[in-house]
């Protein structure tokens, strides 16, 4: 059972996602979380206080997903890591495209907001950490996971802010595992 932080958090992601951070108000997050007015402020007195407890937790929502997808053996094939990557790339467009699109619009509120900043860098690290211990198997060089997990949010960006009418994951994610590992 989320708690009414958890909740209030949970509204302000939604909303970021789906409105913009225009929208990104104490007052809209407290009527999206159906709390009443001013709750939002009691938790988060500033924007800048709002924004980063948004990052921490889309961090956690993240955390907890990778930890999920950790449960499964690492891939031992490349065949087998970009199965694995492009249903990450399909997952952050489809299913998971509002917290995808919150998250983009934070990395741009975060450049003038430290805390935020602070928690969208150790979000970034902990995926690039998630995506080599994907990678140890298939004899990638030190710098591939830092370069792939640069590549596909740029893949993932340009999906949600002009999708391409016939994408293919699998397809872009083939071409760019195999142009980082052979490079």
């Amino acid at each position: 059972m989320p708690t009414k932080r958890e909740i209030v958090l949970d509204a302000a992601i939604e909303l970021l996602g789906s409105r913009g951070s225009r929208a990104l108000t104490h007052r809209a997050v407290d009527e999206a979380a159906g709390m009443p007015s001013g709750s939002t402020s009691n938790y988060f007195r500033s924007r800048d206080a709002l924004l980063s407890g948004l990052a921490e937790r889309l961090e956690e929502r993240d955390y907890a997903d990778w930890d999920a997808l950790s449960r499964v053996p690492a891939p031992s094939t490349v065949d087998q890591l970009i199965d694995s990557l492009a249903l990450f790339v399909t997952h952050a467009i489809t299913t998971d495209r509002t917290r995808t699109l919150a998250r983009y619009a934070l990395f741009l509120e975060a450049q003038a907001a430290p805390a935020a900043q602070a928690a969208v860098r150790r979000g970034n690290e902990r995926l690039t950490d998630w995506i080599r211990t994907m990678l140890r198997n298939v004899d990638a060089g030190p710098d591939v996971a830092k370069l792939l997990v640069d590549c596909l949010d740029g893949v993932v960006l340009h999906q949600l802010a002009g999708p391409a009418t016939e994408f293919d994951a699998q397809r872009v994610v083939d071409r760019l595992v195999r142009a980082l590992l052979l490079s």
